[in-house]
């Protein structure tokens, strides 16, 4: 299971990462699945789940180019994880994706335009010492 839209950007990384097992599955005695997202969790739940897909859905990042019924390969052993579908046609997605434009005023667009992506602690980019002078420089 994907979930896509649920990073920094777009959704301010809310703790939704852990999504049950449907209950159909479940009542088919699925005890586990992989769930996959640009979003975080608490320590607290249990299975296989990725997170903090980078960069986001919201910029570009790979969970962008995944469509309903797309297989996706998953090596904890290699550390990869692999959307099964042909380059020219994740390129093709990908050029097509287009996010939703953050609000140009206020807190939620300087967060929009400023917050860093997982990997970079979710921070605002000004307050990191070798951004101020490019975020400055933008002013």
């Amino acid at each position: 299971m994907v979930l896509k839209n649920a990073g920094p950007v777009a959704a301010g990384m809310p703790e939704a990462g852990y999504l049950p097992i449907p209950k159909k599955l479940a009542r088919a005695g699925v005890k586990d699945i992989v769930r996959i997202s640009d979003a975080r969790m608490s320590g607290t739940a249990f299975g296989t789940i990725v997170l903090h897909i980078a960069p986001e859905t919201a910029r570009g990042g790979p969970l962008a180019a995944v469509e309903s019924g797309d297989r996706i390969r998953l090596s904890v052993r290699e550390k990869r994880i692999d959307l099964l579908v042909d380059a020219d046609e994740i390129a093709r997605r990908l050029a097509g994706h287009r996010p939703p434009l953050p609000p140009a005023r206020g807190y939620r667009g300087l967060y929009a335009r400023s917050v860093t992506q997982a990997p970079e602690g979710c921070d605002f980019a000004f307050l990191h010492h070798e951004s101020t002078a490019r975020w400055e420089d933008e002013q």
